[in-house]
């Protein structure tokens, strides 16, 4: 029988299982006093995540290659920093690391510092216009050699054929080498975490405080 037109024919997994894949979970970190009922949302979106990588292992492919924003060492070196920065995080990371993934340094840790004190000169509340479109300027030229850093990471170190695995915020500006087929994880309580922090984000900045992140 012919193949009508305009029909779309939805891929198949065994697609998927040839080339580089890479899964993306956004990078969310927990406060340090977190409410109650955030806290309960952010456990039960890493436990989402956690299964639906899980889920995406089973169909397409183990992880081979761990990467986590902010962390610009491997190994053991690198699961330790990943603990100390983000314990929903290192659950996920812990797991693949136990079945023969490796974590791989990701960040340059001399761009990466040069990045976040841009930032940080960018969030003080410059009042000269001059000196602020100056720190700006350096500011997106450091982020701009960070991305590239981060995408030639991840194209030299996974493999033909290898599944990574992203940990990243999810605003990224990262361009991925085209040859990597990228599964964006966006569990259910993703959603729940962003609507609960759009409702209290008016309240903040009414009682003089800076927006929730």
């Amino acid at each position: 029988m012919p193949e009508e037109l305009g029909e779309i024919k939805k891929p198949s997994v065994d697609e998927f299982k040839v080339g580089r894949r890479l899964y993306f979970v956004p990078l969310l970190f927990f406060p340090k006093e977190p409410r109650a009922d955030l806290l309960e949302r952010l456990n039960r979106y890493w436990d989402q995540a956690d299964a639906h990588v899980a889920g995406l292992e089973g169909k397409l492919g183990r992880v081979c290659k761990v990467y986590h924003e902010f962390v610009p060492v491997g190994g053991e070196a690198g699961a330790k920093t990943v603990e100390e920065l983000n314990r929903g995080s290192h659950r996920i990371v812990k797991a693949r690391l136990e079945k023969g993934a490796e974590l791989q340094p990701m960040e340059d840790g001399e761009l990466l510092t040069e990045f976040m004190d841009w930032g940080r000169c960018l969030a003080v509340g410059l009042q000269n216009q001059k000196v602020v479109a100056r720190v700006y300027e350096a500011y997106v030229d450091a982020s701009r050699r960070r991305n590239s850093h981060i995408a030639k990471q991840i194209d030299e170190t996974l493999k033909k054929d290898e599944t990574g695995l992203l940990l990243m915020s999810e605003g990224h500006q990262v361009q991925f080498p085209t040859d990597i087929e990228v599964f964006y994880i966006a569990p259910p309580a993703l959603d729940e975490i962003k609507r609960w922090l759009r409702e209290r984000e008016p309240k903040v900045q009414s009682q003089g405080e800076g927006p929730t992140s």
